[in-house]
């Protein structure tokens, strides 16, 4: 399953590739990407997205706390 989010206050590159990496860790992801100009998350993975999407979340606010990822 592969999905696309809206990201709101994303501020930088940096923050992104650092997002970017953080949840391709995360068990159950097979790929992710972050765009920083798209303001755009995309997640692969082969199990369910919504049981995955909060540790996806944790992952975020730890590392740019502003930011959100619109559902």
């Amino acid at each position: 399953m592969k999905k696309s989010y809206q990201i709101e206050d994303l501020d930088c590159a940096n923050c992104a590739a650092k997002i970017e990496d953080a949840i391709r860790k995360i068990s159950g992801v097979k790929d992710a990407s972050v765009s920083f100009i798209g303001q755009k998350l995309t997640v692969e993975t082969d199990s369910d997205l919504t049981e995955i999407m909060s540790e996806i979340k944790k992952v975020v606010n730890k590392i740019e706390p502003d930011c959100t990822i619109v559902m």
